[in-house]
């Protein structure tokens, strides 16, 4: 994954420690930086020299999300609220999807050399390049605020995913020994993610390319390489050339939906023969109506539908959410093609927390149902299931967590 996403982050905040127990554990993590960190930096090659001026200022972040101090329980926030529990209407904000696409058209008439050699080189299209480009950093526009060594090593010593973060912060290392940033001036997102792609350490490692022609891979200054390494990324993760990201389609009352997921395919040709309809009474490309496709209803019946093809499951590597994926293939089609707003609107769906979310999940899968997991993100799995209890239950399926439902499923 290119970053770590909040949308998929255990939203955990600690307890604020005591003056002296922060003293302590401040001191806990300078060991662990020698005794644990120092050895697998050495053991890549990065010199005493590196490592000590990475750490030379850094003092541990107790404003950073998801942190858990040695010896504390991890528990969520029980008034967590984010975009997928309420309607997911909030992810697509009128100034956000309209600044990424004015900008996005500047940007493509600005690096149209750049973005057609890309495109020839990996065959992802220049304007899902340019949506992911303005999603992530507004073009290169949007500050980038933290040390990178004081997040990743913040994270690594104490947070929900520390082996993670414990990795990327052996790959900062790796990147500041290689030279192109002195360790002071590596500056990253509160997730530690890097530059305007806002790559993750290891992916700048894996997947940070030369665009410019200059021998350097420079994904904080350059951006014509900033367009080649989001290209490549897509490329080395498996983007199909020739084929869209998806369409929005209507799902006729009679097709459930329940029948969501990327494990649930079948030809574009099929879903058809099914009702469902590409919204504008405009057909499906015919290359695209013999390939597989796959249905995604990110609100269930409580908003767009859409049949989505692989290359939308490749964007979400980049990101893993169906709305980030969402966004970035529909502000690129707004930048190049002049597309307007879903044709079907996003409906209030309430107001849940995550830790109803997952309270609801463990009661489906005390049921046997498959969610995914309870971790109180409504994906894929955690819709349908809802959908299969409704049906069960003799109601209509909606394949979304709504507020009536949590009481339905309670213990």
């Amino acid at each position: 994954m290119v970053r770590m996403s909040f949308l998929l982050c255990l939203a955990v905040l600690a307890s604020p420690a005591p003056a002296q127990d922060r003293a302590r554990i401040e001191g806990q993590f300078r060991t662990w930086l020698e005794q644990s960190v120092w050895p697998r930096a050495q053991a890549e090659g990065v010199t005493r020299r590196t490592f000590e001026a990475a750490f030379a200022n850094v003092r541990l972040n107790w404003d950073l999300p998801d942190l858990v101090p040695p010896g504390q329980e991890v528990s969520p926030r029980d008034g967590q609220h984010q975009a997928e529990f309420r309607s997911p209407a909030a992810y697509f904000g009128r100034r956000s999807v309209d600044d990424a696409t004015t900008v996005g058209r500047q940007m493509a008439a600005r690096h149209a050399a750049t973005l057609t050699a890309v495109e020839r080189a990996t065959g992802v299209p220049g304007r899902v390049i340019l949506a992911i480009w303005g999603r992530e950093s507004g073009y290169g526009r949007v500050d980038i605020p933290h040390d990178a060594f004081e997040v990743l090593g913040t994270k690594g010593f104490m947070s929900t995913r520390a082996e993670y973060f414990t990795d990327e912060l052996i790959a900062a290392l790796e990147i500041a020994e290689a030279g192109q940033w002195p360790p002071g001036s590596l500056r990253s997102s509160w997730a530690g993610a890097l530059g305007q792609p806002q790559f993750m350490p290891s992916s700048v490692l894996g997947y940070a390319a030369d665009g410019d022609g200059d021998g350097r891979a420079d994904i904080w200054n350059s951006e014509a390489d900033t367009i080649a390494s989001i290209g490549n990324y897509l490329a080395r993760h498996g983007w199909q050339p020739g084929r869209d990201w998806g369409f929005e389609v209507t799902v006729p009352p009679d097709v459930s939906c329940t029948r969501e997921g990327p494990d649930q395919g079948r030809r574009i040709a099929e879903w058809e023969a099914l009702g469902i309809a590409r919204v504008g009474s405009r057909p499906f490309p015919e290359a695209e109506r013999q390939a597989e496709g796959f249905l995604l209803m990110p609100a269930g019946r409580n908003g767009p539908a859409f049949i989505v093809t692989p290359n939308f499951y490749v964007l979400k590597d980049y990101n893993t959410s169906d709305l980030y994926a969402l966004f970035v293939g529909h502000v690129g089609d707004r930048i190049e093609y002049g597309v307007g707003d879903f044709a079907a609107p996003w409906r209030d769906v309430g107001d849940l927390t995550r830790p109803q979310i997952a309270s609801m999940q463990r009661a489906l899968e005390a049921l046997g149902h498959d969610v995914g997991g309870a971790d109180g993100l409504p994906g894929y799995k955690t819709r349908r299931s809802i959908g299969r209890w409704q049906e069960a239950n003799g109601q209509t399926a909606t394949c979304f967590p709504e507020q009536g439902l949590v009481a339905a499923l309670a213990p």
